[in-house]
């Protein structure tokens, strides 16, 4: 485990502000790794709830929604609020709220526990991502798509693990072992308030040097902004519709098509996300390099063949254009929110709220929608609606060609 050295607490160099701080970085990704692990136990243990309640699709689209509507409406008020008065502290309260979720989650007897438990958990994440992205904008030193994929990475790595624990210490023992994660989340406050004190000594030496934070101005009048960051939400929403359906029913889909155990089909999505998680590393660097607009471009369109050949392909295809889906789209996101925080510098919280709260709020109503149709028609035919979403790239045309000073290059 990576703790923040001393040199890097005191920050006293002058160069502090562009020097990449890579301990803060990692430390910021674990914390990050740690909160998405807790939160994807939710949708893992969805089969297992499935059984013990025996609840519907559509009921477990509204298990999604509820989670996902406490995580994203938040979201950008608190990012709101923290630009004017950042709390480092915050980081380590939002962990405690997910604690308490899961806690809650393993001894839920009725269906309106589960639906306290998972919002509990929704506020937590809503704490934590604006205030953690922003930690990460701020110990990027310039090296902003680096630092958001290094942040994203931990949460995608969080992601994919949690399921795969959840199928080792819950699947086969039953709900009340998910008690287990909470030891997970004491882990993640020690760290978290480890990288609360750098964020505050950083506050405070900021506040000493005067340090301007509006020091990329956009050439661009406020009309263009305001459609760019229309079509970057518009571009989110396809992502993570398309994104929910795997990551809410993937497992099902494979139950039900290919007669997959729950064990085996976990594991598959293990796998999906995994590629997310390669694709996102990849996508942050290369949109620092070549420019943010052509990796959104390639990413969201460049997976629209596969996820139409999705639906048509037998089990060994269905996890290779998985993982390629998975790929392709998850390297947009970092270049997204980058492109989004550099259009408006001064608002990296609420950017950044208002992103990842857009982006969990779509994967919620894509999930209460796709179980409400699943449950209608069949999860064969959600995927072959849902294969249609990444065609919206298109509209990655209306972006402005953002040519950035380089910093510190």
């Amino acid at each position: 485990m990576n703790t923040i050295s001393n040199t890097d607490l005191k920050a006293d160099n002058p160069a502090g502000a562009q020097k990449t701080i890579y301990s803060v970085l990692f430390s910021i990704a674990f914390a990050h790794l740690i909160n998405d692990l807790m939160q994807s136990v939710i949708p893992s243990t969805y089969p297992i709830l499935k059984e013990n309640f025996s609840l519907n699709f559509t009921q477990i689209g509204l298990i999604t929604f509820v989670y996902q509507l406490t995580a994203s409406l938040l979201q950008p008020f608190i990012g709101f609020y923290t630009d004017k008065k950042p709390k480092p502290y915050s980081l380590a309260i939002g962990m405690v709220f997910t604690i308490s979720g899961l806690a809650l989650l393993s001894v839920s007897t009725h269906f309106w526990m589960i639906l306290v438990a998972v919002s509990l958990v929704g506020i937590g994440s809503s704490i934590f991502h604006p205030e953690a992205s922003r930690v990460a904008f701020l110990g990027s030193g310039g090296k902003r798509g680096l630092a958001q994929s290094i942040f994203q990475l931990g949460g995608n790595t969080g992601s994919a693990i949690g399921p795969l624990l959840v199928a080792i210490i819950v699947a086969p023992y039953g709900q009340s072992n998910i008690i287990w994660f909470v030891i997970v989340g004491i882990i993640g406050i020690f760290v978290l308030t480890k990288i609360a004190v750098w964020y505050q000594n950083h506050l405070n030496l900021r506040a000493a040097k005067k340090i301007a934070n509006d020091e990329d101005i956009v050439p661009f009048s406020k009309r263009k902004i305001q459609i760019s960051i229309g079509v970057l939400l518009l571009l989110i929403f396809s992502k993570f519709f398309y994104m929910s359906s795997m990551s809410s029913y993937f497992t099902f889909y494979l139950m039900k098509k290919f007669g997959l155990s729950i064990q085996e089909s976990q594991f598959h999505l293990f796998v999906f996300l995994a590629a997310v998680a390669a694709g996102t590393l990849i996508g942050g660097p290369l949109g620092d390099r070549f420019g943010r607009k052509y990796i959104i471009w390639i990413s969201i369109l460049g997976a629209a063949p596969f996820t139409l050949l999705l639906p048509y392909a037998n089990l060994f295809w269905t996890g290779i254009l998985s993982v390629v889906i998975g790929i392709v789209i998850a390297s947009a996101f970092s270049a997204i929110l980058v492109f989004a925080q550099e259009l408006m510098p001064g608002k990296v919280g609420m950017i950044s709220g208002l992103f990842f709260g857009f982006a969990f709020g779509m994967g919620g109503l894509g999930s209460a929608i796709l179980g409400y149709l699943a449950d209608q028609t069949s999860i064969e035919y959600v995927y072959k609606i849902s294969s249609f979403l990444p065609l919206l790239g298109v509209f990655t045309y209306f972006l402005p060609n953002v040519k950035m000073k380089k910093h510190g290059h």
